[in-house]
């Protein structure tokens, strides 16, 4: 059996109601929209959260953390089972990684992180470390070089 030979079972799957297709239909006239008000109206209804003029839950509840949005910095992400690919010896810059595919784009600058293991001696310069990364850089022989 192949993935497109799957069938829903009988009934698991119910048709689109239509609606204003006549009165015979029971769907017609006013469309099951009743008659009048604001659910009646194209466009009507009201926002997700609102709850009739309350003060929605989403407002009663305390702000809490802050966002450093202004200062905050994107970093590109390599984790070094990546950097595994490089052959030995290889100074590791954020123009290579960009070079290799191994990032997308620089963005603030590049963050090397401590996911799998290294097996390569390697020179990796990069604006940011996590701490297990740069112990496996230094347990694999090579150097980590902030930028």
């Amino acid at each position: 059996m192949q993935l497109h030979e799957l069938k829903s079972n009988d009934g698991a799957r119910r048709g689109k109601k239509r609606v204003g297709r006549g009165t015979s239909s029971g769907h017609g006239k006013t469309s099951t929209r009743g008659s009048k008000g604001q659910w009646a109206r194209s466009g009507g209804g009201v926002r997700p959260g609102f709850e009739g003029g309350q003060t929605p839950l989403f407002k009663r509840l305390p702000k809490r953390g802050f966002t450093n949005a202004r200062f905050s910095k994107t970093y590109a992400i390599v984790n070094l089972s990546q950097l595994n690919e490089l052959p030995a010896g290889t100074v590791v810059t954020p123009e290579l990684l960009l070079e290799r595919r191994l990032v997308r784009e620089l963005l603030d600058g590049v963050k090397v992180l401590g996911k799998g293991d290294l097996t390569v001696k390697l020179t990796v310069q990069a604006h940011a470390y996590s701490g297990s990364a740069k112990e496996k850089i230094e347990a694999a022989g090579g150097t980590a070089e902030v930028i």
